[in-house]
């Protein structure tokens, strides 16, 4: 497995792109602005974009998925609760394409030898989810090295948000930890150092 971080747009999200080595077959995580980047990445590497994952509806994770869903062919997956048609909120304006489908909590997507499990991470928005792949945990706005997703935007929720840390907290082992913004961090870094993890634990 392959990860390929793409800071993209104005707020600097991180745009993944998770590739089978064997196959050349990918997965691009929140592709949130600057299609041109990504899909310059996905050709100068030969690779073939199969999936579109997203970790949540915010406008800085979703800006280019119809740009690369419409050049690639890939197929788009999300959350229900965050999808514009359902979510009953102005920060929620995302669409999810005519050949896109919904996941939630326990739900597999798999690609080749890449196998990405579903966990329901809702507090930042309704609809959050973070992908565990192999060693990898792409927690997009719920964890981030040092800090969580902000809760004060229309859905948000502190206390979802906590539980969600929780969840994320009592996985077996540890992870590499891919988030939505910033630096890279490791599950067992964030439940030792990190302020509202240790919250989290404690409820």
């Amino acid at each position: 497995m392959l990860i390929k971080t793409l800071p993209v747009g104005h707020l600097g999200t991180n745009c993944y792109v998770v590739t089978d080595e064997q196959t050349l077959n990918c997965a691009v995580i929140d592709p949130g602005e600057e299609s041109n980047t990504i899909l310059d990445y996905i050709e100068s590497n030969h690779l073939h974009c199969k999936l579109i994952l997203l970790t949540h509806g915010h406008f800085d994770h979703v800006g280019a998925v119809y740009a690369v869903a419409e050049e690639t062919g890939a197929v788009t997956y999300m959350n229900k609760k965050d999808d514009a048609r359902y979510a009953g909120n102005p920060f929620m304006a995302f669409r999810l394409p005519e050949n896109g489908r919904f996941y939630d909590e326990g739900d597999v997507v798999e690609l080749d030898s890449l196998r990405f499990e579903v966990f329901a991470t809702p507090g930042h928005t309704p609809g959050g989810v973070s992908l565990r792949c192999q060693d990898a945990l792409f927690t997009g706005d719920t964890l981030f090295c040092g800090s969580c997703g902000r809760t004060d935007f229309p859905g948000g929720d502190m206390d979802e948000e906590l539980k969600s840390l929780k969840k994320l907290c009592l996985l077996e082992g540890d992870y590499e930890v891919y988030p939505g913004h910033m630096d890279q961090t490791t599950l067992e870094r964030e439940r030792q150092f990190n302020y509202y993890c240790r919250m989290a634990m404690d409820m």
